[in-house]
């Protein structure tokens, strides 16, 4: 009977958070197109944030579907100072389809509203597509190291992808997520990869060093999210039941040290520094996370 009400739950979660979906994005495709059609600078950064209202209010609805239906509780813990006025670069670990829902619900207003960097297939998923396209989530195109030795033309392409994506965020606020591992935990990928920790694949330091270097006047501090799920155990549908009960979520704002805002691009130093920063936060968010399953 527990079950049954658990996936009962899920069902109507699931279902109110798609139809919050369709309701906000109704608006939001009508404001995009007014913006698409009318290339004025301050009439179009006008729509922007008007879309960026509905996108949080948005996620405000499914905090409350979070809070009221599915039960979700978090316990949320915080250090370093938060400006919905300023620019961050956020990382995350990534276990899950639900960390995505949990990071817009713990950080919504608490900084501006987060820009996903996304395969460029995604484009094509019915309604969310073209609602990431509206608010200007960048889309990347990778190339696989297989396919950049039989063409090699291609290499470079995606700084220059992410340089155009960033280009956008130049006038406003803009918090940047990128989740550093490049894809989700599963016990297989942590051994195919050979990672040196327990609950983490490996962090990339590509993408944010790719950010860094184009952004580094605006942006100057890093958002580190550790998501710590009450077992090893986190699939989407039992978090929109209410199995999980106080989910960690650990936010820190840190600035970022002068030895990783360089040129990733062009220098090798920086790229080193970079990758044994991100290690070291890796090392500690593993640590973490051990500490608190540790005590369940």
């Amino acid at each position: 009977m527990k079950n049954l009400f658990l996936h009962f739950r899920s069902g109507i979660s699931l279902g109110l958070m798609l139809t919050n979906t369709v309701f906000w994005c109704t608006p939001l495709f009508i404001i995009a197109i007014l913006k698409f059609f009318l290339p004025i600078k301050g009439w179009r950064k006008f729509c922007t944030q008007i879309l960026v209202f509905l996108a949080e209010s948005f996620i405000d609805v499914n905090g409350w579907v979070l809070k009221y239906i599915s039960r979700a509780s978090f316990d949320i813990q915080e250090r370093g100072i938060f400006d919905p006025k300023g620019s961050y670069l956020v990382v995350s670990n990534h276990q899950s389809y639900a960390d995505i829902i949990i990071l817009q619900r713990v950080l919504n207003h608490r900084i501006p509203f987060l820009k996903f960097f996304l395969k460029q297939q995604l484009i094509w998923i019915p309604v969310f597509g073209l609602a990431w396209w509206a608010l200007d989530f960048p889309f990347m195109k990778r190339y696989s190291r297989d396919y950049l030795r039989k063409h090699p033309e291609k290499a470079g392409s995606d700084f220059l992808e992410t340089k155009k994506a960033c280009e956008k965020f130049k006038d406003l606020p803009v918090s940047i997520m990128n989740f550093a591992e490049g894809t989700r935990f599963t016990l297989e990928k942590k051994q195919r990869q050979d990672s040196p920790f327990e609950n983490l694949l490996k962090p990339k330091a590509g993408g944010i060093g790719y950010v860094i270097s184009l952004m580094g006047e605006q942006i100057k501090h890093l958002v580190n999210v550790t998501i710590i799920y009450p077992g090893k155990d986190n699939n989407l549908w039992d978090f929109l039941g209410g199995r999980y009960k106080n989910i960690v979520v650990q936010i820190e704002a840190i600035e970022l040290p002068d030895e990783v805002s360089g040129d990733y691009v062009n220098s090798s130093k920086n790229r080193v520094s970079l990758q044994r920063w991100l290690n070291t936060i890796w090392t500690s968010k593993d640590e973490q996370i051990n500490s608190r399953h540790g005590e369940l």
